[in-house]
Order: structure tokens, then C-alpha cells, then sequence
């Protein structure tokens, strides 16, 4: 075990709490969030906090379908900063994106927990706005996010959505021009190829933001994360074992993918919770123009599905090299 030494910069410090605020935020601040309300209401004299935390979730159950409650000063608070530093990560443009359209941006891969997606689309540490002014990002998750409370107004405030039709419909159609929508195509699922050097994506199924695009005449943007798999290592689970086949049940049973998978500690670099620093390029593709229909065929759909899959494919194989693939590596399409 490679231990970490005793003296280290006070900013590498930093950035390894700004990570470990977000790890226990992905992974336990829902559970605790419920957890502490309810025994707010079952065991103290102040269950009335609970009851009108309650009742603002239903309340207010409809906005994270109507574009959030997004807060710039959130979405600029300097420990993204450090969590961005951490690895590192950047958000590459290749082409400029016009705020009097709407984008619909499919991001690949997930990995375990989507890190690049939400630096880069769920706060500003990667410079999204100066990179592509005029434009609004929404970064789009589970639904189930937002009945947790405090949870889903703290989400809301950095840009995060529901990924219901509902949603997409509202910022799409409703939201007016210069919206940028990011959904991570290959969902929670996707999370169980995420190994290190695999470069897998759950795409050929994966057709309903294509007519979505189509119906609002947003244009598609394919955008691939190099680096986003290799951040943990997850304990070896291929098509056909027992551990996958058990994976894949509780998927279809509670909605996410339970990965296990380890990366380095606090301490040391060897095995811990936390991800290894390696880097994570977001690279932004070319916008696929798509003309608006209302009704679109299946015929229709397929033939833009199409056109985004060479896209992606085609991103992938212009930018692999430059983030250390070897040549003869291909993006799998599953």
C-alpha cells in the first residue's frame, strides 16, 4: 500500500475534501436527508419541521420539471474549483454552440458516478458559460432525487433537473432559446461497464431523446468523456456471471445500478473510497442540425439515431489519441 505523505500542499488538501463532500453527496446524503427527518417527526418535539418539509416537496413537486431553481452563486462556489482541480478535469469545445437554438446534449460515458458530467454541466468550475455564452445548462437526473428533502432544492440549485419527458419537453419547448440539455444516455446502467480502458457505451436502444430532439428541432450534440471510467476500479463483473446477472436484477428491482468498485483513500493511494486523480476531458462535438417534427416516424428516428451514433464514433476516434487511447481501440456501441 502506497501511503500518502505527511506533508502535502494545503490546496491537494482541499481538493481531497471537496471530492469526499461530493462522494458522500452521491452516495448517502438522500438516505441521510430522510433519515434525519424522520426522526425529527418520530422521536422530537419538532415533528412540524418535518410535516412542512413535506408538504413543500409536494408543493413544489413540479418544479424540477419546469427547469429547476438554478443559483449562479451555487454553481460558482470555489470548492467545484477544488473538485475540478482534483483530477483534473476540462470541458473542450470544438464547435461554437448559438443561443438562439436549443441543444440536446448526449453524454457518454456515465462511469461510475458521472463526475465530468456534473463539473462540467452542473456548476461553472470548468468555465462552461465563458466557453459557450448565451447559454443555460441543465444537467439532467434520476427523478427520484428530487423527493428527498433539502436534497432536491440543493440539486435544483445547481442546474440539475429531472430527466422525465415532462422536463425535456418544458426546456425544450418552453424554456426559450439558448438552453443546453445534458443527458447521460447510457444511465445508471452504463455505470456497470464502467472499467478502466473499457470504452462501452448503452446506446443502440437508447432512442427517446432522439425523437425528443426531433419534436422541439433541438439540435444534438454528442459529447464523450476520455478519462470519466478510469477515476475506480470495479471488481470484475462480465455478461453472464453470477455478480452481474445479480447486479442486473437490482437495477430492474430499485431503478440504479449498485457497481462495487473501489479507488484510493484519504491516506494512502492504493484502495479507499475515493477516486484516483486522473484526469477527465469532456470533449463538446459538433451539433447535428435536426429539423423539428412533431410526429416523427420510427423510420424517422432511426435514421437520426443513426447520424448521432457516427457522430459519437466519429468524436471518439478524432480525440482518442490525444487522451492517451491507443490507435487501435474502438468505441463499443451496445
Amino acid at each position: 500500500m502506497k501511503l500518502a505523505p505527511l506533508r502535502v500542499p494545503l490546496h491537494r488538501r482541499l481538493e481531497t475534501l471537496a471530492v469526499m463532500q461530493w462522494w458522500f453527496t452521491f452516495l448517502f446524503i438522500g438516505l441521510s436527508s430522510t433519515l434525519i427527518f424522520t426522526y425529527i417527526f418520530f422521536f422530537t418535539s419538532y415533528y412540524w419541521i418535518s410535516l412542512l418539509m413535506l408538504t413543500w416537496i409536494i408543493y413544489d413537486r413540479k418544479t424540477p420539471r419546469r427547469g429547476g431553481r438554478r443559483s449562479d452563486w451555487l454553481r460558482r462556489w470555489r470548492v467545484w474549483v477544488y473538485m475540478k482541480n482534483f483530477f483534473p478535469i476540462e470541458l473542450v469545445k470544438t464547435e461554437d454552440l448559438d443561443p438562439k437554438r436549443n441543444y440536446l446534449l448526449g453524454y457518454h460515458p456515465h462511469g461510475i458516478m458521472a463526475v465530468g458530467a456534473f463539473v462540467s454541466f452542473g456548476t461553472e468550475a470548468t468555465g462552461f458559460t465563458e466557453k459557450f455564452p448565451g447559454m443555460t445548462s441543465y444537467l439532467l437526473t434520476l427523478s427520484g432525487w428530487f423527493n428527498f428533502p433539502v436534497v432536491r432544492d440543493y440539486f435544483m440549485m445547481a442546474g440539475l433537473c429531472d430527466v422525465s419527458k415532462d422536463s425535456v419537453d418544458w426546456l425544450l419547448g418552453q424554456s426559450g432559446p439558448g438552453s443546453t440539455v445534458t443527458i447521460i444516455v447510457g444511465g445508471a446502467t452504463e455505470s456497470l461497464e464502467a472499467h478502466p480502458h473499457n470504452y462501452a457505451v448503452f446506446l443502440k436502444r437508447r432512442k427517446g431523446f432522439i425523437k425528443k430532439a426531433m419534436q422541439h428541432g433541438a439540435y444534438l450534440v454528442p459529447v464523450y468523456s476520455f478519462g470519466e471510467t478510469d477515476i475506480f476500479e470495479q471488481v470484475s463483473n462480465p455478461e453472464g456471471s453470477v455478480l452481474r446477472t445479480l447486479q442486473t436484477k437490482l437495477t430492474k428491482w430499485v431503478g440504479f445500478a449498485p457497481p462495487i468498485f473501489h479507488g484510493r483513500g484519504i491516506f494512502n493511494y492504493s484502495v479507499g473510497f475515493l477516486p484516483y486523480r486522473k484526469p477527465i476531458s469532456t470533449v463538446v462535438g459538433k451539433p447535428i442540425p435536426v429539423e423539428k417534427s412533431p410526429n416523427p416516424t420510427q423510420e424517422e428516428i432511426d435514421k437520426v439515431h443513426l447520424t448521432y451514433t457516427e457522430s459519437l464514433v466519429a468524436l471518439f476516434e478524432d480525440h482518442k489519441t490525444k487522451y492517451g487511447i491507443n490507435e487501435d481501440e474502438k468505441l463499443a456501441i451496445l
